[in-house]
């Protein structure tokens, strides 16, 4: 993002708050590693189809449905990193998110609205968090199982045990300086974002997941994105094949924390799509070449869900 781009849109006029983020680095060039080929291929855009609405003109009823409203969880920092490519050097499966927001009610994009993502690295920490968060991994305790995670659920965290969204608990203030695996950037005028990143890994109470932010109503200005509203706080899901895929996988492998599946989630409301499951690509034999996660955003950009609640 280059520091003089506008939006020329009218503000928001409802539910007005005050944010603002701050461009941090230099640019926002999206660097692609040796071994993502597959993840890389497809950064350049979003595949077609993603989105499969079905609308009618001469008919108020609504084209495609509001994607489900989640809590924001304690670890949600207000974006300081305008880029798309959040990985830092955090190892992990390569993960491309190719994201699109539209109108739920219309079904046209929304354009330069602010997109907000976040989650833990590949052992279930993190960044601003690293000492509350409750991912594990290095070397096995010796009573510990030497198998892959079996999807065995763990349930709900103790009472005032970091979450990280499992409901409850409030938000909590960084305790570091740390940002891996957390950026915001702008959707193109088809309603497109598209961030780099690594395939999350897990952590006690909750299955794998990513966390996300829509905002519009705002202006983009030479010191990042300000004002506006928050429309939709989400999180984005990976089915079961995927995530044992992926636990064969270092530095997946050596986590040593148990694992909560997709259908025991305290979190997902188990309707596919509409609850945030992403559509996923990637070498069925060879997961650790990339994957490519996709899903559209139907928002109202009039309500305001700032996931706190």
């Amino acid at each position: 993002m280059t520091g003089n781009q506008q939006d020329n849109e009218p503000k928001h006029k409802r539910d007005l708050t005050r944010r603002k983020v701050v461009v941090a680095g230099a640019g926002a060039a999206v660097a692609v590693g040796a071994g993502a080929t597959l993840a890389s291929g497809a950064f350049a855009g979003e595949k077609k189809g993603t989105a499969a609405a079905s609308a009618s003109s001469t008919s108020s009823e609504v084209c495609y449905k509001l994607t489900s409203e989640t809590t924001e969880g304690p670890y949600y920092i207000d974006a300081d990193k305008i880029r798309r490519d959040i990985t830092e050097d955090k190892e992990g499966i390569p993960l491309v998110l190719d994201l699109k927001v539209i109108d739920s009610e219309t079904c046209k994009p929304i354009r330069n609205a602010a997109v907000d993502v976040w989650h833990c690295d590949a052992l279930g920490i993190y960044s601003g968090y690293e000492s509350l968060s409750t991912g594990g991994g290095g070397t096995a305790p010796t009573d510990a199982p030497t198998d892959t995670p079996s999807g065995t659920p763990t349930g709900e965290p103790p009472s005032g045990a970091p979450s990280g969204g499992t409901g409850g608990g409030g938000h909590e203030e960084p305790t570091d300086d740390e940002r891996y695996l957390r950026g915001t950037w702008r959707t193109d005028k088809h309603g497109k974002v598209t961030f780099k990143t690594i395939f999350p890994g897990w952590y006690r109470g909750r299955t794998v997941h990513i966390h996300t932010k829509v905002h519009v109503g705002g202006e983009w200005t030479d010191a990042g994105y300000e004002g506006g509203n928050t429309c939709h706080t989400g999180q984005f899901f990976f089915d079961e094949t995927s995530v044992l895929a992926s636990a064969e996988v270092e530095p997946y492998s050596t986590s040593t924390t148990e694992r909560t599946t997709l259908d025991t989630d305290t979190i997902y409301d188990q309707s596919g799509t509409t609850g945030g499951l992403l559509k996923l690509k990637y070498n069925k034999k060879n997961i650790a070449k990339g994957v490519v996660g996709s899903i559209t955003m139907g928002v109202d950009p009039d309500a305001t869900n700032e996931g706190t609640s």
